[in-house]
């Protein structure tokens, strides 16, 4: 059985936040950030081999401080049964529409929900998020008042908000990411929720792959990633838009939604709604020529 590794480490929403953001940029590890019944935050990176745990240290130490630091535990955990346990204690999630569940849960769906079935593996996008739920929210939303025709889902991770638009709309839509490992697990979750035809998963960073400039401009693009990419996003994001497309970002913890919008504002988009769940921001912005 094969094995992966972890580093975990409590600290508060704020350095969650930037140790996520670092971790992902720096090291390419698959990061978890997620909010503790008492208040607090743990960050979980996962890794395919066995880290540098004194760089990770050093790392966190200068990021999250000496507290952090010496918070910061490291283990040596089996995939497959950590895969299975934890998807074994994951319940259904409602998100308007939408409910995601594991296979262990397909029969318990009622049957007038759209049902996304998610293996999440080593990627993350089970839908327990708040990232993962605001997005969904904002697209049930979103789909009450127009169809978009063309749907792009950059950093996909699992697939799901893909799945969930390809889903609802029977249509096209375009998912990329930067992690190969990512595309495989999403492509394969597509296979799953049978919408494999309708979803184009590709190996891409950013927007730059030709494939995504071909089918632009893009009535819907979602992009639930972190702060620093979103920044570098916005840009190029805003010529492959058609007049009137929304664009639903997340991964930004609530305190970082301003700093995000700022961006975006410049490029023309105006803030159409904003919501926060478990202290992540999702933003729904409009083009509005």
């Amino acid at each position: 059985m094969s094995e992966s590794h972890l580093a975990r480490v409590a600290t508060d929403a704020a350095a969650a936040g930037r140790l996520a953001d670092a971790f992902a940029d720096w090291l390419g590890a698959a990061v978890a950030a997620f909010e503790q019944e008492g208040g607090g935050w743990t960050v979980e990176i996962h890794f395919d081999g066995a880290p540098d745990e004194i760089k990770i240290r050093d790392l966190v130490q200068a990021i999250a401080g000496d507290a952090a630091a010496a918070k910061l535990s490291f283990e040596t955990i089996a995939s497959r049964d950590w895969v299975a346990s934890s998807l074994a204690g994951l319940k259904p999630v409602r998100a308007g529409r939408f409910v995601v569940h594991g296979a262990h849960d397909r029969a318990a769906i009622p049957s007038h929900c759209l049902g996304i079935e998610i293996e999440a593996a080593l990627a993350f996008g089970t839908g327990h998020h708040g990232t993962t739920r605001g997005c969904l929210l904002a697209l049930d939303r979103i789909l009450r008042a127009r169809r978009p025709r063309r749907v792009l889902d950059v950093g996909t991770g699992t697939g799901v908000l893909a799945i969930a638009a390809a889903k609802a709309q029977r249509r096209h839509v375009l998912a990329s990411d930067i992690d190969v490992r990512a595309v495989a697990i999403a492509s394969e979750n597509a296979r799953i929720n049978r919408v494999a035809p309708l979803i184009e998963v590709l190996h891409a960073p950013g927007l730059g792959e030709r494939r995504v400039r071909e089918r632009a401009p893009y009535d819907l693009v979602f992009a639930n990633i972190l702060l620093a990419p979103l920044r570098l996003l916005a840009a190029p994001m805003a010529k492959l838009l058609a007049p009137r497309a929304r664009v639903v970002l997340s991964g930004l913890l609530a305190a970082q939604a301003n700093a995000a919008l700022a961006v975006y504002r410049a490029q023309g988009l105006v803030l159409e709604r904003r919501s926060v769940l478990e202290g992540w921001a999702t933003l729904v912005l409009r083009r509005g020529f």
